[in-house]
């Protein structure tokens, strides 16, 4: 557990006027349960029923990082219980050098049997359901357990990626098995993108799993191609993933706000440092030279120095710090929305008086700090989390983040607060 385990630099700034002293407790928390996912959804033909018939293409979008990989289902239709899919833990969006991939992607693709039917020979004559099986998923390389026959699955569909700019993707499936051994309509289908930490993927195996019974709706698509309970699941499992930061906090009196007021620009005194980065550092000297600040702290987690959220049975990451305040004093503090490109967290304008106790959540913020493009949180290449730096600086006004370009989780299920 992180909760309990501190580190922590203190620096400290006095005018010459004695005035009594009082203490106090910040806690920061992060309260985020993480989700496997970090975006999901659906695709279908246009046509009724929405299948994608031979000669027919669908695409959709989405955003990834390096080290991120696109998985999807979608049914055989003229079959038992087959679907393609490529193979775990999906296709590579960046290749080594962070350059993202394009072009035809037909390769990564397979054929699976869901092992839930005895299957028949492929084609429009199948009877579904058919006999019940109760075996494992397992890869069609040319021939099933039956003895049916099967061309490659590059031969009956073809995948092709197209980058878009600013980490985003389109995905297009093409139905090519038209006049082959194999003609198929493809069914809706589902697709995910799974949320990385550490540099590793929480779901390396999103949406099956070789050598295992098939499970969470997956059945649904290779047997009749219903996506929507795999739609279901998958959604159920997909949020937006995210670190805090090392908090900075500041102790200072008088009415203008140290670190920034909303409708100005960057200060440029360290401010996008930490909003781009997670850098306290910049920051942490520019204040300690400017009138009015007293004390300035900086709380790292041991270990890990950023607040993990909350992932599996591993609690989510908890710091303190012992704070000193005068009468007349405020309080303020920035911590980064770690998987972003330029965001943080803070109390706003006006800060908080000093000797205010408890829980101070419903006063935390979330800002945009206008020095970066922003890009899909925790799927954006050119966020730190990815190892990346602004690759399209901006200088906009500071602004809060509204929810409208991405489902950002409210800010009390991500951070909590509290003076005590």
């Amino acid at each position: 557990m992180l909760s309990g385990l501190l580190l922590f630099a203190a620096s400290c700034r006095k005018d010459n006027t004695p005035r009594p002293q009082a203490k106090g407790t910040i806690k920061v928390e992060n309260v985020l349960m993480a989700r496997n996912l970090a975006e999901s959804g659906t695709f279908k033909g246009t046509g009724t029923p929405p299948v994608i018939l031979p000669g027919q293409e669908v695409s959709f979008s989405f955003s990834a990082g390096k080290g991120q990989a696109l998985s999807f289902a979608t049914m055989y239709g003229w079959s038992n219980d087959l679907f393609f899919a490529p193979s775990n833990p999906g296709i590579a969006l960046f290749d080594a050098q962070g350059k993202p991939v394009e072009g035809d992607v037909s390769d990564q693709l397979k054929l699976w049997d869901n092992g839930t039917r005895i299957n028949q020979k492929p084609g429009m004559a199948v009877s579904h359901p058919g006999m019940a099986d109760n075996a494992v998923i397992k890869e069609v390389n040319g021939m099933d357990v039956q003895g049916n026959t099967y061309l490659p699955a590059k031969q009956l569909m073809k995948g092709t990626l197209k980058y878009e700019g600013n980490s985003v993707f389109t995905f297009t499936i093409r139905n090519i098995s038209g006049g082959t051994a194999n003609e198929t309509p493809f069914s809706p289908g589902v697709w995910s993108i799974s949320n990385v930490a550490g540099g590793n993927l929480l779901s390396s195996a999103p949406i099956y799993e070789s050598g295992k019974l098939t499970a969470n709706g997956l059945t649904d698509i290779a047997e009749a191609g219903n996506n929507s309970p795999l739609a279901d699941y998958l959604t159920a499992n997909t949020k937006i993933f995210t670190a805090l930061s090392p908090v900075l906090v500041v102790v200072y009196h008088g009415a203008k706000n140290p670190l920034f007021m909303v409708g100005e620009k960057d200060r440029n005194q360290g401010l996008a440092d930490l909003a781009q980065k997670g850098d306290a550092s910049v920051l942490e000297k520019a204040l300690m030279k400017q009138p009015g600040v007293r004390y300035v702290y900086v709380m790292k987690a041991a270990q890990t120095t950023v607040l993990l959220p909350i992932i599996g049975n591993m609690a989510g990451g908890s710091i303190e710090q012992p704070i000193k305040y005068e009468k007349g004093d405020k309080i303020t503090f920035a911590t980064m929305f770690g998987y972003s490109n330029d965001w943080f967290y803070s109390f706003g304008d006006e800060g908080i008086a000093g000797g205010t106790m408890g829980d101070q959540t419903g006063l935390v913020k979330l800002f945009d700090s206008g020095t970066a493009v922003d890009q899909f949180p925790g799927a954006g290449n050119s966020q730190g989390v990815f190892g990346g730096m602004p690759q399209t600086p901006e200088s906009k006004n500071i602004q809060e983040v509204g929810m409208e370009k991405y489902p950002v989780p409210a800010v009390k299920d991500v951070i909590k607060v509290t003076l005590q």
